[in-house]
């Protein structure tokens, strides 16, 4: 498995910057699978389906019934 290095830089009490190398970050990525053309479209009909209004919030597993 890929290892990714990163700078955190705290600006001000409410900003931070985060930097690391996207090389490393794409090979991290893909290591667990988020470049899965699969999961990219599962995403995306998720995405879709949230838009439409079929998914809906919970707070509960009582809001099921």
């Amino acid at each position: 498995m890929a290892s990714l290095e990163f700078t955190i830089t705290q600006k001000s009490p409410k900003k931070v910057t985060i930097e690391f190398d996207a090389d490393k970050f794409e090979r991290l990525a893909a290591s667990f699978g988020f470049l899965n053309p699969e999961l990219i479209k599962r995403l995306d009909k998720a995405e879709r389906d949230v838009k439409a209004g079929k998914i809906r919030k919970i707070n509960s597993l009582k809001d099921l019934r």
